[in-house]
Parts: C-alpha cells; sequence; structure tokens
C-alpha cells in the first residue's frame, strides 16, 4: 500500500462491501435454515417412491448443502473484509495522530513520485537533535504502512485463495478473521518448505511439522496451499524418505510416525476438495506420477529400487475423504494394472505388487503398504460416492472379491463395500436418512451372488470380509426380508429402497448362513434383523392403517420372516459347531456388543436406526411414523436387551444368545425378541391388542418360520452332519 493511500484513505467503499455482505449473510441465513428445516425436511418425508425417492432426495440434500456452504463462505468473506477495513482505518488513524506530532517537533511529511514519502525539518535553522526526530518519525511511519500493507496483501492473497476453491457453487471455507485465514497460509507455504528437506530435518522440526498439520488438517486454504506448495511428485517423494527415514521406528518414535501418517493423509484429503486450477493440476499430477519408482538413495545401486507411486499415494489414503473425482481417476489406473494378470479375476495380483522391488514399509501399523489396492479401498470406505462408482463395474468387484482370496486386502475391501452400498462412509454416524438407490442395490446383489457360489464363495468371508458383509445385511434387511417373505408383502415390510425387490432369494440364503458362520458377520445380521423387526412391530403397532389387513396379520407375517431369517442364522451357528469353526462365547459376546453400540448410537441420532437398518421415508404413513419418532424407541430398547443379555421370560437363568450353540436357545431368543417388542409398543401406543393372543400368534408364527428355515437351507445349501 502506498503512503498516501493510507493517509488519504477513507475507505467507503470497503465499508459499502463489508455492509453488502452483511446483508448476504442476513439473507443467506434465512434461507439456509429454511432449505434445512423446510426444503430438506420435507424431502426426508416425502411420499416418494422409484427414483425420486432416491435421485430426487439426494439432489434436495445437495442443494440445501450448498445454502450451508454459501452462508460459510458469505460470513468468512464478510468477517475478512470487516476485520481488514477496520485495520486499515486504524492504521490510517495511527499514520495521522504521526504525522501530527512530528508536525509539533516541526517535522513535515509529504508524498513521493514513488509511492513512498519523505520527512523534513519545517523551520531553520534545524534544532539540534533534527536528524534524530526525522529518523525516529520516519521509522515510526514506515512500521504503520508495512503493516497497512501486510494487512492489505494478506487480504487480498486469502479473498483471492477462497474464491480459487470452488469452481462452482461453494467450497465452505470457514475462517473467523483476516490473521487466521492469513496465518494457515503462511504455515502452509512454511511446511511445505520443511517437507522439501526431509532428511535434514531436526526433530524439533519434525514435531513442529506433525502438530501444525495435525491442527490444519480439516482447513482447505491450508491443505491446498501445502499440497501445491511441495508439488505432487515432491509430496510423493517426502512420504517414501520419511518411511525410509524412520523404518524399523519402535516406542514414541512408532506412535510420533502414526500420528504424522494419520495428520498427512487427512490433510491431503482436504486438499482433494479443492478445484483451485493449481490442486486440479496436482491432481492429474499424482496420477501420472503413479507408476514413477520413489528411491530414497539414488546414489546408492545397491539400496531398494524405490516405492511406486501407487504405493505410496494409497499408503496416505487410510484417514479422510479423498475427493471423487480423484479417486475415480486414480482407481481407474490403478484397477487397470491390478486387474493385468491373465487368467481368472483375482489371480496373480499378489505378484503384481509383491515383487516390485519395492522394500520400504511405507505404512506404520500392520500392513506394509506394498499392496496399492489396500490403501485405494480405505479411500473409497471413506467416500461412498467414489464407491459406488468403482463397485458399480461389475468386471471391477468380481475381480477386487476374487482377489481377496489370494492377498491381505480383506477387510478394507470389506469396508469399501460397505461405504458402496450404505451410502455411510466408514466411522461416520449418519444423521439423516440415506435410502439405498437402485445401483447400490445392484451392487450388493452381485455381492451376494459372489459370496453364494459353491466352489468358494466362503472363503470370501474368512478373508476378513465376515464382519463387512454381517454390517451389510444389517443395513439391508428391508430388501432382504421382502425377498425371503415372496410378492405381496411390500406393505409390511417398510423401506424406501429404490429397488426393494432387487435381491435374488437363493443367494440371499446362501450368503446369510456363509456369513452367519462368522462371529462378526453373525452379530451384523442378528442385530440388523433384531433392530428392523421391533421397528416394524412398533410402526404397525403405533399405526394400523399402514397395511390394509390389520397389525395382527402384519405382526404375524413379521414374525414368521423373523423365524425364517433367525433360523438360517441358527443352523448356520450349529453347523460351525459341527465343523468345529464357531467363536469362543466371549468373542461372540464381545462381537455383539460392539456392534450394538454404533447401532445404539444412530437409534439415538435423531433417524431411529435410518441408516443401517432401516431407512424411514419411501410410504406417507411411514414418513409420519418416522416424524412421529417411531423407530427409534423400541429399537434401542430391544439393542439394550439383546447385547446386555437379558434373561428370557420363562426360561429361567438363560440369556439371550449366551450360549450361541444351542439350536433352541435360538429359537426361543428370536421368539422373545419379537414378543417383547410388541409388548413394549402395545404398552407405549395403548394398543387394544389382546396380549395373550397376540403373544400366542407371535410364537406360533415365528416357530413356523423356524421350522420353514431349515427347508430353505436343505433347498440352496449342502449342511454338515454331526
Amino acid at each position: 500500500m502506498d503512503f498516501e493511500s493510507l493517509r488519504q484513505g477513507n475507505f467507503s467503499s470497503l465499508g459499502t462491501a463489508v455492509n453488502d455482505w452483511s446483508s448476504v449473510v442476513k439473507s443467506l441465513t434465512t434461507m439456509e435454515k429454511n432449505a434445512r428445516d423446510d426444503f430438506k425436511a420435507k424431502a426426508d418425508k416425502a411420499d416418494w417412491s422409484g427414483a425420486n425417492a432416491t435421485v430426487t432426495r439426494e439432489f434436495v440434500t445437495k442443494t440445501a448443502g450448498e445454502f450451508t456452504d454459501a452462508l460459510t463462505q458469505a460470513t468468512t468473506i464478510r468477517d475478512i473484509l470487516r476485520d481488514t477495513k477496520d485495520e486499515l482505518v486504524t492504521y490510517r488513524d495511527e499514520l495521522n495522530r504521526a504525522i501530527e506530532d512530528g508536525w509539533a517537533k516541526k517535522l513535515s511529511v509529504v508524498g513521493t513520485a514513488d509511492n513512498g514519502f519523505k520527512v523534513y525539518v519545517n523551520v531553520h535553522p534545524e534544532p539540534a537533535n533534527s536528524t534524530q526526530l526525522v529518523e525516529t518519525l520516519r521509522d515510526t511511519l514506515q512500521g504503520i504502512l508495512n503493516k497497512a500493507t501486510t494487512t492489505d496483501s494478506t487480504a487480498a492473497r486469502v479473498l483471492r485463495a477462497i474464491a480459487e476453491q470452488a469452481d462452482y457453487g461453494f467450497s465452505g471455507i470457514k475462517h473467523k478473521d483476516r490473521d487466521s485465514a492469513a496465518e494457515a497460509l503462511q504455515k502452509a507455504d512454511a511446511m511445505a518448505k520443511l517437507a522439501k528437506n526431509t532428511k535434514d530435518m531436526s526433530a524439533a522440526e519434525l514435531k513442529e511439522f506433525i502438530r501444525t498439520v495435525g491442527k490444519y488438517k480439516n482447513d482447505e486454504l491450508f491443505a491446498a496451499q501445502f499440497a501445491t506448495a511441495l508439488g505432487s511428485r515432491e509430496t510423493l517423494q517426502f512420504w517414501a524418505d520419511m518411511a525410509d527415514t524412520h523404518a524399523g521406528a519402535k516406542g514414541p518414535e512408532l506412535k510420533q510416525m502414526q500420528e504424522l501418517q494419520k495428520n498427512l493423509s487427512m490433510t491431503l484429503a482436504t486438499a482433494t476438495l479443492s478445484d483451485a486450477d493449481s490442486m486440479q493440476e496436482w491432481k492429474k499430477n499424482i496420477v501420472q506420477e503413479s507408476n514413477t519408482a520413489f528411491r530414497t538413495h539414488p546414489s546408492d545401486p545397491f539400496r531398494n529400487s524405490g516405492a511406486l507411486g501407487y504405493q505410496v499415494m494409497s499408503s496416505l489414503m487410510g484417514q479422510g475423504k479423498y475427493d471423487a473425482e480423484f479417486l475415480n481417476a486414480y482407481g481407474k489406473k490403478l484397477l487397470k494394472v491390478d486387474m493385468a494378470p491373465a487368467g481368472s479375476p483375482g489371480m496373480g495380483t499378489n505378484e503384481v505388487w509383491k515383487g516390485s522391488g519395492q522394500t520400504i514399509d511405507l505404512v506404520f501399523g500392520k500392513d506394509d503398504g506394498r499392496d496399492p489396492m489396500t490403501g485405494f479401498m480405505k479411500g473409497l470406505s471413506h467416500n461412498p460416492e467414489a464407491a459406488i462408482n468403482t463397485f458399480n463395474d461389475k468386471s471391477v468387484l468380481d475381480h477386487v472379491l476374487e482377489s481377496s482370496k489370494y492377498t491381505d486386502r480383506g477387510s478394507a475391501v470389506g469396508v469399501a463395500l460397505e461405504a458402496a452400498v450404505t451410502g455411510v462412509g466408514n466411522g461416520e454416524l449418519p444423521t439423516d436418512p440415506r435410502p439405498h438407490t437402485a445401483e447400490q442395490v445392484e451392487i450388493m446383489k452381485n455381492v451376494m451372488y459372489a459370496v453364494a457360489q459353491p466352489d468358494g464363495g466362503d472363503r470370501l468371508v474368512e478373508k476378513g470380509l465376515g464382519e463387512s458383509f454381517g454390517n451389510m445385511a444389517s443395513a439391508y434387511m428391508p430388501e432382504i426380508s421382502q425377498v425371503m417373505a415372496g410378492k405381496g408383502a411390500e406393505s409390511i415390510f417398510l423401506t424406501d429402497s429404490a429397488a426393494p425387490n432387487g435381491l435374488d432369494k437363493t443367494d440371499t440364503t446362501r450368503f446369510l448362513y456363509e456369513v452367519a458362520q462368522d462371529k462378526d458377520g453373525r452379530a451384523g445380521i442378528i442385530l440388523g434383523q433384531t433392530i428392523y423387526t421391533s421397528s416394524l412391530v412398533e410402526a404397525h403397532i403405533a399405526d394400523p392403517s399402514l397395511f390394509d389387513g390389520g397389525p395382527t396379520q402384519a405382526l404375524r407375517t413379521i414374525s414368521e420372516n423373523a423365524g425364517v431369517i433367525q433360523g438360517v442364522v441358527g443352523h448356520a451357528n450349529a453347523d460351525a459347531v459341527i465343523t468345529g469353526e464357531i467363536a469362543s462365547e466371549e468373542e461372540q459376546n464381545e462381537a455383539v456388543k460392539q456392534r450394538g453400540d454404533y447401532l445404539k448410537a444412530i437409534a439415538g441420532a435423531g433417524i431411529g436406526v435410518g441408516a443401517v437398518a432401516l431407512a424411514p421415508g419411501a410410504a406417507g404413513a411411514m414418513a409420519g411414523a418416522a416424524a412421529s419418532g417411531y423407530f427409534g424407541g423400541i429399537a434401542g430398547i430391544a439393542i439394550d436387551r439383546f447385547t446386555e443379555s437379558q434373561e428370557v421370560d420363562g426360561a429361567a437363568d438363560r440369556a439371550l444368545y449366551r450360549t450361541g450353540r444351542d439350536l433352541n436357545d435360538y429359537e426361543a431368543s428370536a421368539n422373545s425378541q419379537v414378543q417383547q417388542a410388541a409388548r413394549d409398543a402395545m404398552e407405549k401406543y395403548n394398543s387394544d391388542l389382546p396380549p395373550d393372543s397376540t403373544m400366542n400368534q407371535i410364537r406360533d408364527a415365528v416357530n413356523d418360520g423356524w421350522v420353514k428355515s431349515d427347508t430353505v437351507l436343505e433347498d440352496v445349501h449342502g449342511r454338515p452332519t454331526s
């Protein structure tokens, strides 16, 4: 900023801009509230089906989110402008006071042609200390001018950076003032400079690097500036060098490196969300560098040949939500290499990466980073959109599943599949319904088909995928219930799925049977079924008009279906005992407890069990039930009863599923759960259903379903004999 601009500035235009942006913020606050509480809320409860239930609702959700981002960005811009105006006014006043003080000391100040200024003595003869007075005033004025220039230039840089983050829409960047935003950019430059000299980084500098990256990992301004200032190739080289320098880390050093890997992963993920031209180039170059070997000792021919860019980048995808377009582009190129070996899908994949010559351990944990698909799958697990895009290609899905049999990527593949079919990212606690799209149901159907294959499908469950398969079954209990019950039960088994009848009964039955032989998979199935059944019982008792046959007939169908599904699980468990593959009682109980804790958290989040076992909103009556608070209350009680092993009425000393081995226990417990859910709902809604005959009807229906499950299994799956 030049001298005269500050000295004469009234900054009225800047004040006008602040007022204008304040008006924008005020308007957006109202619009954002309306979009969230009216527009989106009505969409969640709308009586939609088919494409409207998924596509339109998703569009409304994203649009409402744009209003939130717009409000956040507008508030940030307003606050930065206001902060800048206030500071410049302060510096202008300081400058003029200093000039006036100088005048009192016989000093004058004038602007110069080069936008600077000159201080001179305006009396003759000059006072004895005039030289000192001139220098002091000059330094004071220059200091004020420097601070004003910093305010002006950093504000311009910050505002420009904010504008660059999104090509379309709004970035949602949030900073309380100009100083915090400017500091984020300055810190990013400093950390990028440190990262360019990894091997010379001192212990203190490394500690500061980890702390700073951790502090700003979710700050889009910092993240984008850090990544672009460092450069794409340099980012990959930095991590390869860091992993090599700290190879074999133990104790405090290991914890430090694990924290660094986590923070760096999240920072880079945040950076990819930016649409700035420099970040677009960074993402493009990362993909281009994926086949480059990053050597850590280039001058030593006897050291490792270097990890490939695929391996380095994937090892930094374990945390954070990476941009979907970036994951799609990166994954397309990675999968082309992973699927290159000739032969059956999945065969030869392990050799592609294990034989690459990479010897650096790129992951400070159980994995070693050699298989880049592991990190990529973890990246997909945090971005459902990218996961759907990947697994929507059946040839890719088949390959990834089959490759899990010959690699150690199974658990990572599992969480990626969970994200794809549920729409919920790994570790995310959903706060709104996530109705299944037709694409998602098709992916789930293809997964079930793969597991159902008699020539090795069960091996997938053994390769670390069992828990995820159980979680997926839990999320798809509405669709599973409809296919198991058959046509005509749609009004009973409520759902807002775009393809409620999209699964295959034979594959579904075999899938449930195979997955139920894994303790974690079994926990997901029985908890999901228990929660969905409890929710349905509550809904039909609370609102008898949901099904035109009335709650009595609905309860019978629900109960029989519960008997069928729990029967498949119970028989799978019993067969696992015969083959000697059953987990210990303690392990099974712990698996149930962990899954139950997660589902309980969702049930208490205000959406019932929407995102995992039930997504209310399809039928108008059901939407009303969801709005009235159904699906959370009785289901929450059911989770507690199940996980805490509350004793079954009339069966002294026999807790729910406590042994997990006796078929009689499974049948009795299934009966008890449905009956107790009905009792709870009847009491809660003052139902006029006759209690004794209702409980008897539930018992008969569950038992009928249980008997039926044995026949269903015999028709589709070979069984071991004792």
